[in-house]
């Protein structure tokens, strides 16, 4: 059961750590040189330099795709989930009694302890 766990948490370790680690290094915006002052016309939207990449949707599929993954990794370690399984039944039930034995070599007999079970 613990091996099953542990390898279920590295498994979605793994997959988590893929959409943690940057492909490149993050920018806040580009960075276009120093500035130019020109005129600016307010009607002009080019002035402005908003960049956006759109990284949302692959946030979001890097962070499903670990999901998914744990819960596959998850029902993998699992086996695919239990079935009933009758118990086993129970020991029998054994004592030590001394018991008369026949000797060997002769008609006689000696008592030995032996091992008797239902």
């Amino acid at each position: 059961m613990i091996k099953k766990t542990i390898l279920s948490v590295f498994i979605v370790a793994a997959f988590a750590s893929s959409t943690a680690i940057p492909g490149s290094y993050a920018q806040a915006q580009q960075y276009d040189g120093p500035p130019v002052y020109r005129q600016v016309d307010w009607h002009d939207q080019d002035w402005r330099h908003h960049h956006h990449h759109h990284n949302g949707g692959a946030i979001a599929g890097g962070v499903a795709a670990g999901l998914i993954g744990g819960l596959i990794g998850g029902a993998i370690a699992n086996g695919g989930g239990g079935g009933y399984y009758e118990p086993a039944p129970p020991p029998p039930r054994c004592w030590y009694e001394s018991r008369p034995v026949q000797n060997e070599y002769d008609d006689g007999y000696h008592y030995e302890r032996m091992r008797v079970c239902d």
